[in-house]
């Protein structure tokens, strides 16, 4: 897989500063330069577009000054400068005001470390500060130092952003670029600057738009697909092992609320590969117990009491429940770390499964065990 394209990865979703709150946003790599993007819940495309397609190229020039009015209206510039303009607001109109700049950048984005939308505690206004790397810092000391009162333009993609007079130098690195910015806007900048430009264009080849209504079908087809496995575990355990089979039932809900309980703390979306990861816990988690109650009454025949045979069947399908569970397990995770989407998906709802099944399945049971035989103390195991 060339280099770019695991770079593109983390520079398109740096490069979309709305859509930052959705955890769920799926990339997956397809053929060797082409990148599939699923956003649920996002209905403008043009935005994601536009979003996806910005440079973010941020460069630092000095302002020409000498350059007149006159001149700048008659488009008189100097060799080796360039006209831009600065955007700004004012009586709710904005304002577009020309700045002549060197052509050439004396630093440049790729010096920048950090950019972070912050309110600056004089004018409580919203800014973007920014830090530079070691070799930024020491040009923008030299600059600031060699440049007092003269003006310093940030670019952002030809446009100017901020072009200050340069009051005192500025020694540690760090600054920060002020406009009309509003809290929103500061963020999306310092989330434009940390992402930096993207090593190639982006062509967007195919958009589609999936309704609603055709993902409710899914989901819904699917948790019915699961009530129905469910369903059938629970007769087929209450059929086959009754008291016992209750008690295995039991410990089975308990491990599917311990499940949806680890998928929210961890923010998991529940797709329809989750479900499918649901169904097949659902099942593994019995299988403990049926390997559990089996023993029991393989110890029963063999004439064991009901006590020393039910400690016997715990203690020696403790092994095989070991070995089934650590086998899927390590499926589980090779599937996680190396899976991307519905594949991901489905990984995350196994892993999590298998460890809330192994304890469900061992410590509840048991647990249900013991205080029935110390309620009832049966004569005979309904096994």
């Amino acid at each position: 897989m060339p280099r770019w394209t695991h770079f593109r990865f983390r520079q398109v979703f740096m490069l979309l500063p709305d859509l930052q709150g959705f955890i769920h946003i799926l990339f997956a790599r397809q053929g060797e330069r082409r990148i599939l993007m699923q956003i649920p819940g996002i209905s403008d495309t043009r935005k994601i577009e536009a979003d996806v397609n910005t440079q973010a190229k941020l460069t630092f020039h000095m302002v020409d000054e000498t350059v007149s009015d006159a001149d700048i209206a008659a488009r008189r510039i100097p060799p080796g400068d360039k006209l831009l303009y600065e955007e700004d607001v004012i009586g709710g109109q904005t304002v577009q005001r020309p700045v002549v700049i060197k052509e050439r950048a004396i630093i440049t984005g790729d010096m920048l470390e950090r950019a972070q939308g912050t309110i600056d505690s004089q004018t409580q206004q919203p800014v973007v500060s920014f830090k530079f790397n070691a070799q930024g810092a020491r040009r923008f000391a030299d600059i600031t130092r060699d440049n007092v009162g003269h003006r310093f333009a940030a670019v952002l993609d030809d446009k100017v952003i901020t072009a200050p007079v340069i009051r005192s130098p500025i020694l540690g690195g760090q600054g920060q670029i002020e406009g009309n910015f509003t809290v929103e806007g500061a963020n999306n900048l310092a989330v434009l600057l940390n992402a930096g430009a993207l090593p190639v264009p982006l062509k967007i080849l195919e958009i589609r738009t999936v309704g609603a209504e055709l993902g409710q079908d899914a989901i819904q087809a699917g948790w019915i697909s699961a009530l129905g496995g469910l369903a059938l575990v629970v007769g087929f355990m209450l059929l086959q092992y009754r008291l016992f089979g209750i008690f295995a039932n039991i410990a089975l809900v308990m491990n599917l609320i311990l499940l949806l309980a680890a998928m929210t703390i961890f923010r998991a979306t529940l797709t329809l590969p989750g479900i499918a990861g649901f169904v097949l816990t659902m099942g593994m988690a019995v299988d403990a117990n049926v390997l559990i109650y089996e023993r029991i009454k393989e110890e029963i025949r063999n004439g064991r009491t009901i006590m020393s045979a039910i400690d016997s069947g715990f203690a020696r399908a403790m092994a095989t429940i070991i070995d089934a569970n650590a086998t899927h397990l390590l499926a589980g995770l090779i599937l996680l770390s190396l899976g991307s989407g519905p594949v991901g998906g489905f990984a995350v709802a196994l892993t999590l499964g298998i460890i809330s099944s192994f304890f469900t399945s061992i410590f509840v049971t048991r647990l249900q065990v013991i205080w029935w035989l110390q309620g009832r103390r049966p004569a005979a195991l309904p096994i």
